[in-house]
């Protein structure tokens, strides 16, 4: 067994990076393949708006001639500006269940890591505000929301054997048509939309939707400060981030919450294109963007993912006009009869009580993971 560091100029190391899992999970029903085309821009340092500030690398791990796990490990400058710890990531991780394999990669990343001066390590964690985090830890029998990660039940183990502990939870929960919001939410998000203090926003084309991406991302930046290992978005990302947006987006499933005219919060929500994504190998052309389209039309399937509102308006009716118009995005299209809100960190307590009293049901858990260098 040999670890190399990837060429990025090299067309064959390309291919079996971005191919390795495809082997990997050929025979599992569940599995939902990246965007090939967004793989192979976060290969790019010419084309991914992160290197612009920051810098990566990755690594493959062979057997002979064959291909049997990978690793990146991003040293992200912004992370460190804002939070003033000397982190590294790792995110791209897969392997067959050897473990001389997944150490082999994990020594070449930390050697990477501490010769930059970095001090820990978390992960999975990627490139962008939106990229799945975490490992998947429970909720193996279900597929995972678009842009959500899978991975075997022995990818944990590999990962611990490794030297990293657990960092943080996110919980993603399950909802059907069966939700009942309770009457209070409904009056106090009534009374909210009357008073003229706050009022949703609706879109009908995707030409509205681009208007509001500045302040959407206004928005993002400071709804999620007490997240962890936030990061605000920058110009180059925040571009990267609506093209992707904008590629699969119905726009009247993605509402903001106003004030006037500053927007200070949001709904993001998606048809679930997964099966779609599945029949295309993560390959949009040339038939790809079909099975996409075709989905959207006919999944029954919703995806939350993304919701906020600034923190000083939590407290004033906010988060009841927010689950308001998450309810009426469910409830509102006879299509969509099952709905997945992903990625809720464990941490929001609050966030995560009111979810369970609406009924909606935790079934999935991915799991942030970090160790020290030093």
């Amino acid at each position: 067994m040999r670890i190399i560091r990837l060429d990025p100029s090299n067309q064959r190391q390309l291919r079996q990076y971005i191919e390795l899992p495809f082997r990997l999970y050929q025979r599992n029903a569940l599995w939902v393949p990246p965007l090939v085309g967004e793989v192979r821009d976060q290969l790019d340092p010419q084309r991914h708006p992160f290197y612009q500030h920051s810098e990566a690398a990755f690594f493959l791990a062979y057997n002979g001639e064959e291909a049997v796990g990978r690793l990146a490990v991003l040293d992200n400058a912004n992370h460190t500006r804002a939070t003033g710890q000397r982190t590294a990531f790792f995110y791209h991780f897969e392997s067959i269940p050897d473990r001389a394999v997944s150490r082999g990669l994990f020594d070449a990343a930390f050697d990477w890591a501490r010769g930059r001066g970095l001090e820990t390590v978390w992960g999975p964690q990627g490139f962008l505000a939106g990229d799945g985090k975490g490992l998947l830890v429970d909720g193996f029998e279900h597929r995972p929301a678009m842009g959500i990660a899978y991975n075997y039940p022995y990818y944990g183990e590999l990962v611990e054997d490794a030297g990293f502990g657990k960092q943080v939870d996110l919980i993603s929960c399950y909802v059907d048509r069966d939700i009942s919001l309770p009457e209070r939410y409904l009056q106090m998000a009534e009374k909210i939309r009357q008073r003229g203090g706050l009022r949703a926003v609706r879109f009908r084309s995707k030409a509205e939707l681009r208007a509001v991406v500045d302040q959407v991302v206004a928005a993002y930046n400071q709804s999620f400060t007490e997240i962890q290992g936030f990061v605000p978005i920058t110009q180059g990302e925040e571009n990267a981030i609506a093209a992707r947006i904008l590629a699969v987006a119905d726009p009247t499933l993605i509402k903001v919450l106003m004030r006037g005219e500053e927007i200070v919060g949001f709904v993001l929500a998606y048809p679930d294109l997964s099966a779609a994504v599945q029949r295309c190998r993560g390959q949009l052309w040339p038939l790809g963007w079909y099975h996409l389209m075709r989905e959207a039309r006919q999944t029954q399937w919703i995806n939350f993912n993304g919701g906020g509102i600034l923190p000083e308006f939590r407290g004033l009716g906010g988060n009841a006009l927010l689950y308001a118009e998450l309810y009426d995005t469910l409830i509102g299209r006879t299509q969509f009869q099952y709905g997945d809100l992903v990625q809720v960190q464990e941490t929001n307590t609050r966030m995560i009580q009111e979810l369970e009293a609406l009924r909606f049901r935790p079934y999935k858990r991915h799991r942030i993971y970090s160790r020290s260098l030093v």
